[in-house]
C-alpha cells in the first residue's frame, strides 16, 4: 500500500505506514530508509504529524518544514534531512490499533487538494487491509492459545490415569495430587502432569 500511494500520488515521494497500539508507535511499512526514521523520532518523543494524524484521525499537513511552528521539535530535523513538507492521513480502524498513512516531499511545492483527497482514499484501504490482518492475528493467536489449552488438558488427563492406576484413587483424587504437587513444587500443573505421564512411560 505504500508503495502504491508513492505510485500513484502525484508528490508523494517517500510514504510510511504508522501504527499504534497504546503508547507504542512502529512503522509497518516504508518506501525509504528516512520516512522510516523521522517516524521513529516521533515515536522516541511521543509527539508528532504522524502520531497525531493516526490518534485523530485528521489531515495533518506541515506544508514548509522550514517555518513550522506546531512541530518545533520535528520539522527543523526533517528540513535538515531535505524533507520540505509533509502530510499524515489518519486511517478508520475501529480497533485497538490505529493508524496513519505519512508522505514526505523533498521537492518545492505541497500535495494539492486531489493528491490529499487520493492519499486518504489509499488511507482507507490501508485501513482495511490492516484491520483484516489485526483480526487474522487475533484468530491466529486465539487458535495457537486453544491448541496449547487443549494440549495441557489432555496431557492431566493422562496424568490423572496413571495416578489413578497407581494410586487405586479417584479421577478428583489424583487430580488433587496433582495441583498439590504443583504447588508444592512452584510449578505449573501442565509441568508436573508431563512429568508424571513420561515417568509412567519409562517404567
Amino acid at each position: 500500500m505504500a508503495e502504491l500511494a508513492t505510485a500513484c500520488v502525484p508528490g508523494a515521494e517517500e510514504v510510511s505506514v504508522t501504527l499504534l497500539e497504546g503508547d507504542k508507535g512502529r512503522s509497518a511499512a516504508f518506501t525509504g530508509a528516512l520516512a522510516a526514521s523521522l517516524d521513529e523520532r516521533q515515536y522516541a518523543a511521543g509527539f508528532g504529524p504522524c502520531i497525531d494524524a493516526a490518534q485523530s484521525g485528521q489531515v495533518i499537513r506541515i506544508d514548509d518544514t522550514a517555518a513550522e511552528e506546531t512541530y518545533p521539535d520535528f520539522a527543523p530535523i526533517a528540513a535538515r534531512q531535505g524533507v520540505r513538507s509533509t502530510v499524515s492521513v489518519g486511517m478508520p480502524m475501529p480497533q485497538r490499533i490505529v493508524g496513519g498513512l505519512n508522505v514526505y516531499r523533498f521537492d518545492d511545492g505541497v500535495l494539492d487538494a486531489e493528491a490529499v483527497e487520493l492519499l486518504q482514499i489509499f488511507a482507507g484501504y490501508a485501513a482495511i487491509a490492516l484491520a483484516n490482518h489485526s483480526l487474522y492475528a487475533s484468530a491466529v493467536a486465539l487458535s495457537t492459545n486453544l491448541q496449547i489449552a487443549l494440549q495441557s488438558r489432555a496431557v492431566i488427563e493422562q496424568a490423572k490415569g496413571v495416578l489413578v492406576a497407581s494410586l487405586h484413587c479417584t479421577p478428583e483424587e489424583a487430580f488433587q495430587h496433582v495441583v498439590r504437587r504443583s504447588q508444592h513444587a512452584n510449578r505449573k500443573l501442565r509441568a508436573i502432569a508431563t512429568e508424571i505421564v513420561e515417568r509412567a512411560a519409562r517404567a
